[in-house]
C-alpha cells in the first residue's frame, strides 16, 4: 500500500509545474551517524516549520528508500540511517542522492540533492596474497613482469597513490600507472641481471599505500624463482690424470676416477663422461662410467706388450658445453706366472695299518718365469702323519711319517704349496685327499658302564623292559654289533633264566612273570660282539629290579580273625573321651606305599561313641559313655593299604561297657539287678583290685612264655601263644603274605591305661642274600621263603604299641 501511495504521489508530482529551476543541494560525509543534520531544508525552501506541519510535508525518493528524514518541528533534514558511499554508488566519482520535498494544500514540491563525500574507510587489497615468478637468469635488465594491481573501494585521494617494495631489492623495482580508459597497471621491473649460481631464490613484499588520512595500505608477497641457464661449462679438477695399474689387475678393476664440476643446475649441471680414442687405437683396454667418471679395465694388461696407455676424457653437460682432460695410465710389471704342479702318481685309500715311510704321491713343479720369479720352493701344511721329501731335480714325494688311525681321522686333506721367489711371490696349491680304509681294531663300547632296568611284578611274559646299546668306532662289518647273554662261569652264582636279549637291537625282555616277594632283583651279563675277523667283544652288567605291585591284602594280627569268638574289651562307664580301648594290629607283605596301612571305623553299634586312629589303629572313645549306650558294643575296623587299587581287610571286635570290672558277664546276662546306689569309693576299690590281679597274671604269663620260647628255639620250633594267631601266621607264611615269624614282647604297668607292647627283631635267621637276589627256591628242608629285610619294620610302621586290654584271650611269643 505504501508503494502504491508513493507511485500516486509521484504521478501527481510529475503533473505539477516545476517549482524552481535549481534543486536544493547539500553534502555530508559517508558513515555519518543517524540523526546527523544535513541542512535546514525548511529555511532553504522558504518555508516555516508551521507550514511543514500544516501542509503535511514529507520526503519522497526515487528508489523508495528513506536515507533521510524531515524534522517538522525544526525544518531540518537529518540522516535516517547508515550511509555507505561504496554500497550506494560504487566507484563513481560523485555520489548524489536525489529526493523531493512534497507539500499539500496547495500541492507543491522541491527537488533536493544530497552529495555523499568519501572517507578513507577501505584499505587497498591485492587479488592474491602470494605471487610466484619463474624468471630465467638470462633475463635482460629492464624486463617487466606484470602484477595484479591492488583494489581500493575508496576514490580520490583516498584511493591508491603509490607502490613500494619492502625490503628494498637491488634487482627489482615497481612501476605503476594508468593506461588508456582509466586502466591501472602494476609491473615488476628487472633492474640488475640475475645469477642463479649466486642466489637461486629471493622474496619481498609489494606494498600499496593510499593518501587518506590516516593512510591505509595492503601487501602481497612476491617470490622470485631464478631459472638456470647453461652459462657455465664443466671444469675438471685436474688437467692431467695419472694412474698406475698392475698388469695382473682383473677385468672390471677401477684404474682411477676423473671428476668435473658444473655450477649450473638441473639438466645444465648434469655431466656425462666419454673416452676420446687416440688416432690409430681401435681396441681400447679401458672404459669409463658416463655418470661416475670411473675408468675401468675391459681386459687384462700385459706389461710386456705396452708400458703406457694414454687417452683423453670429455665431460659434457646437458646444455652441450664440454671440457677435455688427459689421462695417462702406467702398467706395472708383476710376477704373473705362478708355479705349476704336475702329479705323476697318487695312491688312495690307504689302510689304517700302513707302515710309516710309505709313498703316497709323486709330483713335479715348474714355473714359466725366469730369474728369481722362476725359483720354486714347496711346502706341506702342518701335518703329523705326512711329510714332503725331495726326490730328484724338481720331483717331490709325499710319504707317511706315523701310524694312521681311521677312527680318529677318516680322511686327510693335504695341501702342497709351491711358491716362487718373485715380489710378491706367486703360489700354486695342489690338494691331495687321502682316504683311510678301516681295519677291525676297535671293540664295541656300551653307552653305559652298567644298566638298571625295572619291571613290575606279575608282569606279562616276554615284556620289554629296556635296551642296551653299544657302538663300534669301525665301519662296515667291523662295526656291525650283535648282542647275547654271556655264559656264567661255574664259580659265579647262577643267573636268572627269566631274561632274554634281542641279538640285533639289544632289547631286553622278561620271559616269565616275577614275584616281588620272592625275587627283588637279579643281574645278567650282556655281551656285544662285532662281525670283524677276528671279532672283538665287550661285556656289560644288566641289573633287573622288580617293582612291587599291590597284590597282597593287609593281614590283621590282632584281634584274631580265625572265626573263634572274639574276646570283649572292658571299658569302664566312667572313662573319658580319648580312653584307649584296644589297638588293631595289621601287616602287609608289600613294600613302599603299597604297605602303608590306614585304619577306618567301618561299622559300630554306636558309631558316634568310638574313633579309630587312621595311622595307629588305636580304638578310643570319642565321647564319654552315657546310660543310653548299649552295654555290649560291636565294631568292625577296615584296614586298607595305599596301593592302586587299594586292598583291604576287616577286623571285628567287641567292647563291654561296665560299671564294675568284677561283674563281668556275658552279653545276655547284663546286670539288670545291679545296685545303682553303690558309692564311688566301692567302684574305685574293685577297679584297683582288678587291675592289680590282671597285672600279676600277665607278668606270670609273660615270664612263663619267655622260658617256653627259649626251649622251643633250642628245639628249632616256633610257637605262637594263640591258636588263631598261629594258624593265621602259618597260612600267611605259606601264601607269601607274611614273610617271617615275629616275636612280641609285652610290657605292662599298673596305674596307667597306656600299657604297650613293641615288635622285636625276627626270631628266624636271615637267609643268604643270594637266594633273594636270584630268585632261587629255598633248599629242601628249609621252612621259610626269602623275604625282604625291610619287612621287619612293617609292624612297627602300623602303630608300634598296644594296650594291655588288647591281649584278652591272646598270648604272644
Amino acid at each position: 500500500m505504501a508503494i502504491a501511495r508513493q507511485v500516486l504521489c509521484l504521478s501527481a508530482f510529475l503533473s505539477l509545474p516545476l517549482a524552481g529551476a535549481e534543486p536544493i543541494r547539500y553534502s555530508i560525509a559517508e558513515e555519518a551517524e543517524s540523526g546527523s543534520v544535513v541542512g535546514k531544508l525548511a529555511e532553504d525552501a522558504g518555508l516555516t516549520p508551521a507550514e511543514l506541519s500544516a501542509r503535511r510535508a514529507r520526503l519522497v525518493s526515487e528508489d523508495g528508500r528513506q536515507h533521510f528524514r524531515l524534522e517538522r518541528d525544526s525544518g531540518r533534514l537529518v540522516v535516517a540511517g547508515r550511509l555507505d558511499r561504496e554500497e550506494l554508488c560504487g566507484q563513481a566519482s560523485t555520489c548524489m542522492l536525489p529526493l523531493e520535498l512534497l507539500l499539500a494544500n496547495p500541492l507543491q514540491f522541491f527537488r533536493v540533492e544530497v552529495a555523499l563525500d568519501d572517507i578513507n574507510d577501505h584499505s587497498p587489497v591485492f587479488p592474491e596474497e602470494r605471487v610466484i615468478f619463474d624468471i630465467p637468469e638470462t633475463s635482460e635488465p629492464g624486463s617487466r613482469f606484470p602484477l595484479e594491481a591492488a583494489q581500493d573501494l575508496d576514490i580520490g585521494s583516498n584511493s591508491i597513490q603509490v607502490y613500494s617494495i619492502f625490503p628494498e631489492n637491488e634487482h627489482f623495482s615497481v612501476s605503476y600507472g594508468i593506461r588508456d580508459e582509466d586502466d591501472p597497471y602494476l609491473e615488476l621491473v628487472l633492474e640488475k641481471a640475475l645469477d642463479r649460481e649466486e642466489q637461486a631464490e629471493m622474496s619481498f613484499s609489494v606494498i600499496a599505500v593510499d593518501e587518506g588520512s590516516p593512510p591505509r595500505s595492503g601487501t602481497t608477497q612476491v617470490q622470485i624463482v631464478i631459472l638456470d641457464a647453461n652459462d657455465n661449462a664443466p671444469v675438471f679438477t685436474q688437467e692431467r690424470y695419472i694412474g698406475k695399474v698392475l698388469e695382473n689387475m682383473p677385468e672390471g678393476s677401477v684404474v682411477l676416477t676423473v671428476l668435473a664440476t658444473d655450477q649450473d643446475a638441473g639438466v645444465n649441471g648434469d655431466i656425462s663422461y666419454q673416452l676420446s680414442q687416440a688416432v690409430g687405437q681401435s681396441d681400447s683396454a679401458f672404459v669409463i662410467d658416463p655418470i661416475s667418471g670411473e675408468i675401468k679395465l675391459t681386459k687384462s694388461l700385459d706389461f710386456e706388450n705396452s708400458v703406457r696407455h694414454e687417452f683423453r676424457v670429455k665431460a659434457r653437460d646437458g646444455g652441450g658445453l664440454s671440457a677435455i682432460c688427459k689421462v695417462l695410465v702406467e702398467v706395472l710389471d708383476v710376477n704373473d706366472n705362478a708355479p705349476e704342479l704336475v702329479v705323476s702318481s697318487f695312491s688312495s685309500p690307504l689302510p689304517e695299518n700302513t707302515v710309516p715311510g710309505t709313498v703316497v704321491a709323486l709330483f713335479s713343479v715348474r714355473d714359466r718365469d725366469s730369474g728369481a720369479n722362476g725359483q720354486i720352493s714347496c711346502a706341506l701344511e702342518d701335518q703329523l702323519f705326512f711329510s714332503l721329501r725331495p726326490a730328484y731335480k724338481n720331483y717331490y714325494e709325499l710319504v707317511t711319517v706315523s701310524a694312521l688311525d681311521r677312527e680318529e681321522t677318516a680322511q686327510h686333506i693335504l695341501s702342497v704349496t709351491a711358491a716362487d721367489a718373485g715380489s710378491p711371490p706367486l703360489t700354486s696349491t695342489q690338494t691331495f685327499t687321502v682316504d683311510i680304509s678301516d681295519v677291525n681294531d676297535n671293540a664295541p663300547v656300551f653307552n653305559q658302564t652298567s644298566y638298571t632296568m625295572y619291571v613290575r611284578e606279575n608282569n606279562v611274559p616276554t615284556v620289554f623292559v629296556g635296551a642296551v646299546s653299544a657302538a663300534d668306532a669301525d665301519v662296515g662289518l667291523n662295526a656291525k654289533v650283535t648282542y647275547s647273554l654271556a655264559p656264567v662261569q661255574a664259580a659265579e652264582r647262577p643267573w636268572c633264566s627269566c631274561i632274554s636279549v634281542n641279538s640285533e637291537n639289544g632289547h631286553v625282555f622278561v620271559l616269565r612273570p616275577l614275584d616281588y616277594e620272592r625275587l627283588r632283583q637279579t643281574e645278567v651279563t650282556v655281551s656285544a660282539s662285532d662281525a670283524g675277523s677276528p671279532p672283538l667283544r665287550a661285556n656289560v652288567t644288566v641289573r633287573l629290579v622288580v617293582l612291587d605291585e599291590n597284590d597282597n591284602a593287609p593281614l590283621v594280627l590282632y584281634p584274631g580273625q580265625d572265626g573263634s569268638p572274639a574276646s570283649s574289651e572292658l571299658v569302664p562307664v566312667s572313662a573319658e573321651a580319648g580312653y584307649l580301648i584296644t589297638k588293631v594290629v595289621a601287616v602287609d607283605a608289600d613294600s613302599g606305599q603299597n604297605s602303608w596301612l590306614s585304619y577306618h571305623l567301618l561299622r559300630a553299634t554306636e558309631p558316634g561313641l568310638f574313633t579309630v586312629g587312621v595311622q595307629s589303629g588305636e580304638v578310643r572313645l570319642r565321647r564319654p559313655v552315657t546310660d543310653r549306650d548299649t552295654v555290649k558294643q560291636k565294631l568292625v575296623v577296615l584296614v586298607r593299604d595305599n596301593g592302586k587299587p587299594p586292598l583291604s581287610a576287616t577286623a571285628a571286635l567287641s567292647a563291654l561297657l561296665l560299671k564294675d570290672f568284677s561283674d563281668v558277664r556275658l552279653p545276655h546276662s547284663s546286670p539288670a539287678t545291679e545296685d545303682q546306689g553303690d558309692s564311688l569309693t566301692t567302684y574305685l576299690i574293685i577297679s584297683l583290685v582288678f587291675v592289680s590281679l590282671l597285672f600279676l597274671v600277665s607278668t606270670a604269663a609273660f615270664v612263663a612264655r619267655k622260658v617256653c620260647k627259649r626251649k622251643e628255639l633250642e628245639a628249632g620250633h616256633v610257637l605262637y601263644g594263640a591258636d588263631n594267631l598261629q594258624s593265621g601266621l602259618a597260612d600267611a607264611a605259606t601264601a607269601g603274605t607274611l614273610p617271617r615269624a615275629y616275636c612280641y614282647e609285652i610290657s605292662l604297668t599298673t596305674g596307667s591305661g597306656n600299657s604297650e607292647f613293641k615288635f622285636l627283631r625276627p626270631i628266624l635267621p636271615s637267609l643268604p642274600p643270594e637266594h633273594c637276589a636270584t630268585g632261587q627256591e629255598p633248599d629242601e628242608g628249609q621252612d621259610f621263603p626269602c623275604v625282604p629285610a625291610s619287612t621287619e619294620d612293617m609292624a612297627a610302621d602300623n602303630g608300634g604299641t598296644l594296650s594291655a586290654g588288647q591281649f584278652n584271650g591272646l598270648s604272644f611269643n
